[in-house]
């Protein structure tokens, strides 16, 4: 019996120690496996922790050390500590896949006691690209100070620097909101910023002009910010067949742009634009199919809306769209400065809501616009698609918003609308299309209209349809335009976007550069704007009624839970010593 009982012991530990050493081996050979093997995985319903497959691609790639310099840190209210806790988790990210080439730091700005320091290093910041924003916070005592801080990151690489300001502004936005908007776009921002760092060769953007297209200056805004990431040239086609292609037949240009022309377009140069567009070629269109000369309502109090004819009917109509001969009136609108002093008095201008001034709404469907702020318009018509081509597809990425309506052309456009009263149930023409993406292979406006000598002659290598190409139609030439100043005898541009009567900024700038990038071919970067993190908050006025509720359950209970166990434990030890 005795040694019936040791052998059992023996066959257990020995039983034991093989149980040992096989979860020891397991452990080994996993740790030795997870350095050749690698996955993550993301179990949030928004995928917020899952970079796109590009990003991952472009960090997997990078040769050389990115280095983020974080301007967050130090003592901040708690959304900006959620924002700082989302950068720090997306470069984390970025080194699980970049590894030891992605490194970073935070950093307080105003961490120094002297004041001269730091008025310095805000100086040096802010000539660098990153902008400020004045912050409350509450100190020990209850009180609360005022704090400046940099919500933004520097990126270095081999010497270059790029300046990326993470906090977004939206009009209309709650600070919630805003703050949820700018987690949303942290992978987008970074990985665009490592794009302009690591490109050698930047794609080609033209503008068109010869039609009377917008000034150098009333586009100047955009074009040092594109110029960042592409090469801008100015192009004039002037009926030159080789101006957008060279003669091997290879489009010279990854995008052109349209902007607001004023004149007829000749067959030559519609021509060339469309072969262009047929051999791959992507186009923004900025067009106004309607001119009110607004200038001529400083000096009396009306002034007419015309059409203009600049011959892209027909051309437009044949890729899927038609521009209509109208204006949109709408209740959410930009402010306008109206003179409100009686005749003979010294003038007094105060803001009023202008309809004829949309503030377009961007569909949050699409990379393009999700999450844009308003857009800023004037003047702007009405865009209808037309044809039911399978091989096109077509978003509208742009719209009015719910209480809009229509005004035909030609029209009479006069200031004492101002003074009469908005009713909703009048703007009964709710998101009105102001901007429309064409995707897909394009027939050529030309087929079967040109002679033979022309659709055969190999120098001119003339398509009757495009290779797979894109086409962004906006109705209003005035959002890619920024306003212009004059001080001290020079001409200055404001930033696209920025109202000078109201102060505030719009989305112009983001919707062109998001437009942009989409037209040449970034669809992989466009695809981390496609991310959407839902908001999730608590409901407040719940809070506030039952808070004294769930205060006390929060108290009471783990005391209650624990007595209860303590109680249970103690009936189950005596019941079993009893027996």
């Amino acid at each position: 019996m005795v040694k019936t009982n040791s052998m059992q012991r023996r066959e257990l530990k020995k039983e034991h120690v093989i149980q040992l050493v096989t979860t020891l081996t397991i452990i080994v050979l996993l740790t030795i496996l997870s350095n050749y093997l690698f996955t993550r995985i993301d179990l949030t319903a928004d995928k917020r922790y899952t970079l796109s497959s590009h990003t991952k691609r472009v960090l997997q790639e990078t040769d050389d050390i990115l280095y983020f310099k974080v301007y967050l840190d130090g003592e901040m209210p708690a959304g900006f500590q959620r924002l700082q806790n989302s950068v720090r988790e997306i470069l984390d990210e970025f080194r699980a896949y970049g590894e030891d080439n992605i490194q970073y730091e935070f950093i307080d700005p105003a961490a120094s006691p002297d004041k001269k320091t730091r008025n310095e290093v805000f100086k040096q910041l802010y000539e660098k690209g990153l902008e400020p924003t004045n912050l409350q916070v509450k100190e020990q005592d209850g009180g609360t100070t005022q704090k400046i801080i940099f919500p933004g990151i520097i990126v270095s690489y081999r010497g270059n620097e790029v300046p990326v300001n993470i906090l977004k502004n939206y009009v209309g936005f709650s600070p919630e909101g805003n703050l949820n908007a700018s987690i949303q776009a942290l992978e987008y921002e970074l990985t665009f910023a490592i794009h302009k760092l690591t490109t050698l060769v930047p794609p080609k953007i033209g503008f068109i002009e010869g039609h009377g297209e917008l000034e150098p200056i009333e586009v100047d805004d955009i074009a040092n910010t594109l110029a960042s990431y592409y090469i801008l040239e100015r192009v004039t086609i002037d009926g030159y067949l080789y101006s957008l292609r060279d003669t091997l037949g290879k489009n010279r240009y990854q995008t052109i742009v349209i902007a607001k022309p004023e004149k007829e377009f000749s067959e030559k140069d519609k021509f060339i634009i469309d072969q262009y567009l047929m051999n791959g070629g992507s186009i923004l269109w900025l067009i106004d199919p309607v001119v009110v000369n607004l200038d001529s309502l400083a000096y009396s109090r009306s002034t007419l809306a015309l059409n203009q004819s600049l011959n892209l009917e027909d051309m437009l109509f044949k890729y899927g769209v038609r521009i209509n001969y109208n204006l949109i009136q709408d209740m959410q609108c930009a402010m306008i400065p109206v003179n409100t002093a009686l005749a003979g008095q010294q003038a007094e201008f105060s803001p009023a809501p202008w309809i004829y001034f949309p503030l377009l709404v961007p569909a949050d469907n699409h990379p393009i616009t999700r999450n844009l702020d308003m857009v800023k318009s004037q003047f702007v018509s009405v865009i209808d698609t037309v044809g039911s081509s399978d091989k096109i597809k077509k978003r509208i990425i742009l719209s009015s918003s719910k209480y809009s309506r229509v005004v035909a052309s030609p029209a009479l456009v006069d200031l004492s609308i101002i003074s009469e009263k908005m009713v909703p149930e009048r703007f009964n023409k709710p998101f009105l299309p102001t901007g429309i993406l064409l995707e897909g292979t394009f027939h050529s406006v030309y087929a079967n209209r040109v002679a033979p000598e022309v659709s055969q002659n190999s120098s001119i290598g003339f398509l009757a349809q495009s290779k797979p190409a894109k086409i962004i139609v906006i109705s209003d030439g005035d959002i890619i335009r920024n306003q212009v100043q004059r001080n001290a005898g020079k001409t200055e541009a404001l930033p696209l976007g920025y109202d000078r009567y109201t102060r505030q900024t719009f989305g112009n700038k983001e919707l062109m550069l998001n437009c942009l990038n989409y037209l040449c071919d970034m669809q992989g970067l466009m695809e981390a704007r496609s991310k959407e993190y839902k908001l999730r908050l608590l409901d407040k006025p719940k809070i506030l009624e039952h808070r004294l509720t769930w205060q006390l359950i929060n108290v009471l209970l783990p005391i209650l839970l624990v007595i209860a166990s303590g109680v249970i434990y103690s009936f189950i030890r005596k019941r079993k010593y009893n027996q």
